[in-house]
């Protein structure tokens, strides 16, 4: 007589607390799909690196994502957000996992010299032209999600409930996930809210490392550009105008306080102005002045008592410079993240499937960093979301070790010219997120 392997399962799972029953996670069988469907995924990689795309721009990316997804017969959703994809995929009852990959490269010029680098130049979306490339590893993490897809597709007797996949745009502009929810992606695209929400970035460590730390991983993000409005006028007649780079000058100090004496010094608070645009000529004062300004923050408290203390100085400067009502100062708030933060229970259960999986090297438990990500604002308004966001390690462990040698931390760095992906990382990550999406769509769970 021959018992489906989820019969077995449901079996095992009622039956715990009289007997045991090892849990083979589908047999292992997904572990030779991978092996054996590794050529194409690192074609699939190299092709993505070859060709980046800009934030808002992926239309080839999101198109490659797409055709696999169809093909493989999940029901595929195009256009979300302006270049986002979702892919579902049913199988019964069970919980709703969401796995989400972002597909957007940097304006940064290739260096690493590798066959398939980028020589990708383009002009963006604010008419500047500039090189193009991956060097923050979301042509991988695309790999992955397109890895993931292929496998658990062709295991559906392995697992039970909705599998989601998100290939999200603009990430590095921190534009994206929020464009996918105000699109109406859980409305007007119907797009099932998860249970589980599961995300994974590539780091410099070497290849077979995997970094699963519980809580709180990283700031929340914002960018916000303050635009001082004023009168312009000739340079030799300030008296005339009311001058909006002056404006701008003191908002360029006064703001420092927004950090130094209006938020808890226990919480994170960052508040870089990363640039100043005014004017054109010598010997003209303009009509405008524009601080580009780069908010990082631990929590939404922390944030708004950030913009609302940046709101009131600004305006502030603008009246004692006798700025009429109509001509006060403007706010564009752009891309928004709120802070990772990792479920406990389920980022310790990770790492404890991660230290026992034969394709692992080395578990890291406890790690955090400043820069955000705004893969979870995906879910800020799903109640009861279990979230998990881990680092995949992808640096060539002769790399790593070169470099180690030479007394530095790292080979190199995300976002700059010679940031490499080990082609044997494809795999790794490949199976690294399937096992866990298995372990969490298991029918042993329900």
């Amino acid at each position: 007589m021959t018992i489906s392997l989820r019969a077995q399962r449901r079996f095992c799972a009622l039956m715990m607390a009289a007997t045991f029953c090892a849990p083979t996670l589908a047999s292992d069988h997904y572990l030779g799909l991978i092996n054996a469907d590794t050529p194409h995924l690192q074609a699939v990689y190299k092709d993505i690196h070859a060709n980046p795309e800009l934030g808002f721009m992926e239309h080839r990316t999101a198109g490659i994502v797409a055709a696999e997804l169809e093909q493989l017969g999940f029901e595929v959703k195009t256009g979300i957000g302006g270049t986002g994809v979702v892919g579902i995929l049913r199988n019964g009852e069970g919980p709703t996992l969401m796995y989400r990959a972002d597909m957007d490269a940097n304006a940064v010029e290739e260096v690493t010299g590798l066959p398939y680098a980028s020589n990708v130049k383009v002009t963006n979306l604010d008419g500047v032209e500039t090189h193009v490339s991956h060097m923050c590893g979301h042509d991988a993490h695309t790999t992955w999600l397109i890895g993931l897809a292929r496998t658990i597709a062709a295991q559906k007797e392995a697992w039970s409930g909705t599998l989601v996949l998100v290939a999200q745009p603009a990430e590095e502009p921190i534009e994206g996930a929020i464009a996918m929810v105000n699109d109406g992606l859980y409305t007007t695209h119907a797009v099932p809210k998860p249970d589980y929400f599961l995300a994974m970035h590539t780091i410099p460590f070497p290849t077979g490392t995997v970094v699963a730390s519980p809580g709180r991983i990283s700031t929340g993000s914002e960018h916000l550009d303050i635009t001082f409005h004023g009168v312009g006028g000739h340079g030799s007649t300030p008296q005339e105008t009311k001058d909006p780079v002056l404006m701008a000058g003191q908002a360029i100090t006064q703001l420092q306080t927004v950090v130094s004496r209006f938020t808890d010094p226990a919480e994170t608070a960052v508040l870089t102005i990363g640039a100043v645009n005014a004017g054109v000529d010598n010997n003209v004062i303009p009509t405008e002045a524009t601080l580009k300004l780069k908010l990082h923050f631990s929590t939404t408290e922390v944030h708004q008592v950030m913009v609302e203390g940046i709101k009131r100085i600004s305006d502030s400067i603008a009246v004692a410079n006798r700025v009429d009502e109509d001509k006060m100062p403007t706010y564009s708030h752009k891309g928004y993240a709120i802070a990772v933060v990792n479920d406990e229970a389920l980022t310790h259960s990770i790492q404890q499937q991660l230290r026992d999986a034969p394709f692992v090297d080395k578990v890291v438990p406890q790690f955090s960093m400043a820069g955000s990500e705004d893969a979870t604002t995906l879910v800020e308004n799903v109640p009861g979301v279990k979230i998990a966001y881990i680092n995949i390690g992808t640096a060539a462990p002769e790399l790593f070790d070169a470099a180690r040698a030479r007394g530095e931390f790292v080979p190199f760095v995300p976002h700059n010219g010679d940031y490499q992906v080990d082609l044997n990382a494809i795999k790794k990550g490949t199976k690294i997120t399937t096992h866990l999406v298995l372990d969490l769509l298991s029918p042993n769970k329900l």
